[in-house]
């Protein structure tokens, strides 16, 4: 089981509640407050792994707070929890260091898979670079969850960018549904095998040229996908 630490920064009780039962039953250490005016000093004082903040806090909000952290050469990642949906908010936080960005109200699984991949690219050796990768017109960028066809960029949805990484880790090789699962959605909060299936459909409709005749995304029958270059 994973021993990160993680911080939510949350004043709703009972959502605090909510999110430090689940990311403890997979297996984070949590810390919490509900206190804007204490979180600068517990996120400095503890180092977490990852923070979860809320925008909306009683003292100070979630910008000013890792405006401070940030400058105070915090860099583990901070996931931005808010209710705050227009995009204007959503570039100001990740222009002053968030790392994502999720909009109340939102599933709790899709939250897991978060923390989980951000954690896992975080912790990763393999530099930046490693992110965007060329394959004759198809240019796949995950770090900006994107891909361009010749010439023209589409975006990537969170679980379809992840699944794409999954299978990029180990090109022309036969990747199972489980391992997917496992490796996207994380421990017990994944859900079925058709959930892949739906989102390599949704893949293929991005990056083939035809996408009832996958070049790149193939079947491996029985198994699963794999991701052939």
């Amino acid at each position: 089981m994973s021993k990160e630490t993680i911080l939510v920064v949350e004043d709703e009780a009972d959502l605090r509640l909510i999110l430090r039962n689940n990311l403890q039953f997979v297996g984070y250490r949590v810390l919490e407050t509900g206190d804007g005016d204490e979180a600068a000093g517990k996120i400095l004082g503890e180092r977490p792994d990852l923070v979860i903040l809320d925008v909306m806090l009683p003292g100070r909000d979630g910008f000013e707070i890792l405006r401070d952290v940030r400058g105070q050469g915090f860099r583990a990642p901070v996931i931005f929890l808010t209710a705050r949906a227009e995009e204007r908010d959503r570039i100001a936080g990740l222009e002053i260091g968030a790392d994502d960005y999720v909009t109340k109200p939102f599933s709790v699984g899709e939250l897991l898979a978060r923390v989980k991949a951000i954690l896992r690219r975080s912790g990763a050796a393999a530099s930046a670079s490693t992110d965007r990768r060329t394959f004759g017109e198809l240019v796949i960028d995950l770090e900006r969850y994107a891909v361009e066809r010749d010439g023209q960029k589409t975006s990537l949805g969170f679980f379809e960018a992840e699944i794409l990484r999954v299978l990029l880790e180990t090109p022309g090789e036969a990747v199972s549904r489980a391992r997917i699962l496992d490796e996207v959605w994380g421990g017990d909060a994944f859900p079925t095998t058709r959930a892949v299936d739906n989102h390599i459909l949704s893949l293929r409709k991005k990056i083939e040229p035809d996408p009832a005749n996958p070049r790149h995304i193939q079947t491996a029958h029985r198994v699963g996908y794999r991701f052939v270059p």
